[in-house]
């Protein structure tokens, strides 16, 4: 049993399609791990990033990837062991360290990771403030969100609040998004289809029997086609002549775990 409501809710932003994927072939993954305070305070957050190269044709396998990286936060970056770390470091560009060498065939290779672990409230990408205040009849609680980092925009994201058992369904006050109380597991799950910067925050307001403890810990989940830390391949040459060769490339970043306790 679970009760569904809407309001004010944004049509959802289409993804965009399947990638069509070129003979060289880039993924940019990152995954977050963060733990918050619920009077505030980051405890710890964790990101990791890898870029995976797959060469699927030989006549592209002496090749070059030249890097943008606009990071401001502080990364620590480390290349494959085949890299050419040094003509990394120099001038942002991926290759091998023995130049007459190919990529291997058929194969995800990770290319460069990266890896950033703060405390600096500064970095959150999205905070989450829950505030329950008792009442004669239990609790009031409102919940906000404020995403900092302007350049995201996050798709299907589930802020999952606990409720108690027995007490009946959440009484919905003001609303952005939609919300589902799955009475089964005891959750009020607040979605939203896209956070942006054009929906950079919004609130829930619900009422319920309970105690201010019982809304925590909440959990959020969410995935993007946009990469935290602005690392991006913008061309890929072949070795010998230096020309262009074609390349597809995906991104993708999401939530390993994301807890306010």
């Amino acid at each position: 049993m679970s009760n569904t409501g809407k309001r004010s809710s944004d049509v959802s932003k289409a993804l965009p399609p399947p990638v069509n994927v070129e003979s060289v072939h880039l993924r940019v993954e990152e995954k977050i791990s963060l733990t918050c305070g619920r009077d505030g305070g980051l405890q710890n957050m964790e990101l990791l990033g890898m870029v995976t190269l797959r060469v699927m044709d030989e006549k592209n396998g002496r090749i070059r990837l030249i890097l943008n990286n606009n990071d401001n936060k502080g990364l620590q970056l480390q290349t494959h062991p085949n890299v050419d770390k040094k003509l990394f470091t120099a001038e942002s560009v991926i290759g091998l360290k023995n130049p007459e060498k190919s990529f291997p065939l058929n194969n995800d290779v990770g290319v460069l990771k990266w890896r950033l672990q703060t405390t600096d409230e500064a970095l959150i990408p999205l905070t989450i403030n829950c505030w329950p205040s008792e009442s004669a009849t239990g609790c009031d609680v409102n919940i906000e969100y404020e995403l900092q980092e302007d350049s995201l925009e996050l798709n299907d994201v589930v802020i999952s609040i606990p409720v108690p058992s027995g007490v009946g369904a959440p009484v919905i006050g003001d609303l952005d998004g939609e919300y589902k109380h799955d009475s089964r597991r005891n959750i009020l799950e607040w979605c939203l289809p896209v956070i942006d910067s054009n929906n950079k925050t919004g609130s829930l307001e619900f009422s319920i029997a309970g105690q201010p403890n019982d809304f925590f810990p909440v959990n959020v989940s969410f995935v993007s086609k946009r990469n935290y830390c602005d690392i991006q391949v913008t061309k890929v040459t072949q070795v010998d002549g230096d020309i262009s060769t074609r390349f597809s490339s995906e991104t993708s970043f999401v939530v390993d775990k994301y807890e306010i306790l």
